[in-house]
């Protein structure tokens, strides 16, 4: 686990450096870069696996050079099949290059994009990375099927850069952070950034699931060769599914992908909320560490107070299966103290989500590694917006009406282009929301998974040099989950997650635990911190939608947004903003409002 970055064309040593330094809090076990005339990386580690060796940038015996981020779960499996290759580390990095030497050496002709996506495909893990191979002038861009590893890039004059986080890029001078409006236009509709945008213009995400090619042409300049599945996600229900017999095979798959996220050389802990889907890891985490090899891990819950809902069924899944909790309540003025921060490391306008930092802080002491339940929602359906679509339909076409003329037009005419970071030409909600099997596969691919849960839990834990893995995502959970009928995720008969609730059944958990309804978990742990604390910035709230009136139609109902806007100008916007993560809200505040 790490922070990557790096640029093609023009390397600057320098440039790496401060890279580096702006993303040492994903690394700070170690740190190197490499360059050569055309190209250069940096790395920033965060050591799990293989301790003492295994250091990036990393060097193949074609002369490859790799930085990734991130865990090769079945490396042990692809390191057999390549017993030729020289290896000189027992990381899981390494079999990156092995694949990579193997299938490109043997190739008859220069490899496309489809020939790297199938080498690439035989990855199971987390990952997102760069491949520079010299002898070909080919660089690989890939980040794994589903997102949980982040990649940015973007381009100056003379480079391509890209690094695990937006904030990198300010390493390089000739980078001017603006805001892109049409991006944010459909965040504040949807509530999280759509395909490969962020609210940067010209910063943009590798597609999860992709490999970009880039070399140079002959002025030296970056330009994309290609591009080329890896994988997509797609559900392809199956016509029935029989508890009787299919809630063991459910249960098994899981059990599986928790074993594969016990792979470390360092304590692994679990973030334990009091819902289904944390607590469903807890309980399999006995039967996956024997299997494992590994100490059952212990387990984290933060609240507000020992009356909150969450926190006594936490306390319960705890007790109930003999682990050992830590519990730590929110210090009063959580959110004044720490939303810089959040702001900072977020790189967006969340606000509601603070509860993550003083989890992860509190986990990072005495772990290195923690296991969480996000992507279960995704996959079996847990949001209570599935349950009425035509109602979610209608609040996303109020807020589409509520956009500024220009920008609205924009994500429903067609004219939305793959060179901004759309992967299709509009996003209609009545098309996306008009049944369950279409609104699963829009949220699996453009954005609610890998520009919401997942890059809160990566920013966020790894603000606190913490990995968290993500068990529900495994590649065989994944698979069974997108093969269950739908009436089995959220079926009128049926209550939602029927099939996972099925699978919970047959563990230890309590029956009232499996069958708590799903609550939204910041304002769940934090509810009356939370409304405090907007209470008391009423007045600067209305100072802020006075400065973002263009947005104010669409900001009614998610007034604090207006906030998180205003932190994420003085922050991500200001050209000194990487200076003042560390000011109070107030100050940072005071600098947007009366600048």
């Amino acid at each position: 686990m790490c922070g990557i970055g790096g640029m093609l064309g023009a390397p600057d040593a320098n440039v790496l450096q401060r890279m580096n330094r702006l993303q040492q809090h994903r690394g700070p076990d170690a740190d190197d870069v490499w360059m050569d005339e055309r190209v250069g990386f940096a790395h920033a580690r965060l050591a799990i696996v293989d301790l003492e060796s295994s250091q990036q940038p990393m060097h193949g015996a074609s002369g490859t050079a790799l930085v990734v981020n991130g865990e090769i779960y079945n490396h042990l499996e692809l390191r057999q099949h390549r017993s030729t290759y020289p290896f000189t580390t027992r990381g899981d990095s390494e079999a990156i290059l092995a694949l990579h030497d193997h299938h490109v050496n043997t190739a008859p002709h220069r490899p496309s994009p489809q020939d790297h996506a199938r080498w690439i495909a035989s990855l199971d893990g987390m990952y997102a990375f760069a491949l520079w191979d010299p002898s070909r002038q080919q660089l690989l861009l890939a980040r794994d099927p589903l997102g949980i590893k982040p990649l940015l890039r973007t381009s100056t004059p003379d480079s391509l850069l890209f690094a695990s986080e937006a904030k990198a890029f300010r390493a390089h001078e000739s980078h001017v952070p603006r805001l892109d409006e049409l991006a944010l236009a459909a965040r504040l509709v949807w509530e999280y950034p759509l395909d490969g945008t962020t609210m940067l213009q010209g910063v943009h995400q590798v597609r999860p699931g992709t490999v970009e090619c880039w070399t140079l042409n002959e002025h030296g300049h970056p330009v994309l060769e290609g591009m080329a599945n890896i994988e997509r996600q797609s559900l392809c229900p199956e016509n029935q599914w029989h508890p009787e017999t299919g809630a063991a095979s459910l249960l098994e798959t899981f059990v599986e992908s928790v074993q594969q996220r016990l792979m470390a050389d360092v304590p692994v802990g679990i973030v334990l909320s009091g819902g289904l889907d944390s607590s469903l890891v807890c309980a399999v985490a006995d039967e996956a560490a024997k299997r494992a090899g590994q100490p059952i891990p212990e387990c984290w819950t933060v609240a507000e107070s020992e009356d909150n809902p969450d926190w006594q069924a936490a306390e319960r899944v705890a007790s109930e299966l003999d682990l050992v909790h830590h519990q730590h309540l929110l210090e009063a003025d959580a959110f004044d103290h720490r939303l810089p921060r959040l702001a900072w490391h977020g790189e967006d306008a969340d606000v509601t989500v603070m509860f993550f930092h003083p989890l992860f802080e509190h986990m990072a002491r005495r772990v290195k590694v923690g296991l969480c339940g996000q992507g279960a929602d995704e996959l079996h359906a847990g949001y209570p917006r599935y349950g009425n679509l035509p109602q979610h339909g209608a609040l996303l076409n109020h807020r589409m009406s509520a956009l500024p003329d220009d920008l609205g037009s924009a994500l429903l005419d067609g004219s939305l282009s793959q060179d901004d970071g759309w992967y299709t030409p509009n996003h209609d909600p009545s098309r996306i929301t008009s049944d369950l099997q279409s609104m699963l596969n829009f949220e699996l691919e453009h954005g609610q998974l890998s520009n919401f849960q997942l890059r809160l839990v990566d920013r966020h834990s790894m603000a606190h040099s913490l990995e968290v893995r993500v068990p529900f995502l495994g590649t065989s959970h994944r698979q069974a989950a997108n093969r269950l009928p739908l009436a089995w995720k959220r079926g009128a008969a049926r209550e939602e997650k029927a099939a996972l609730r099925q699978a919970a059944d047959l563990t230890r958990l309590p029956k009232d635990i499996v069958r708590r309804p799903k609550l939204p978990a910041g304002r769940a742990t934090s509810p009356s911190m939370l409304e405090e604390f907007l209470a008391g910035r009423a007045s600067q709230l209305d100072e802020l939608l006075d400065r973002y009136r263009r947005w104010a139609p669409v900001l009614k109902g998610q007034e604090e947004l207006a906030l998180g806007l205003g932190l994420f100008e003085a922050l991500h916007l200001s050209q000194d903003g990487h200076t003042k993560h560390h000011q109070s809200i107030d100050q940072l505040l005071t600098g947007v409002i009366s600048p």
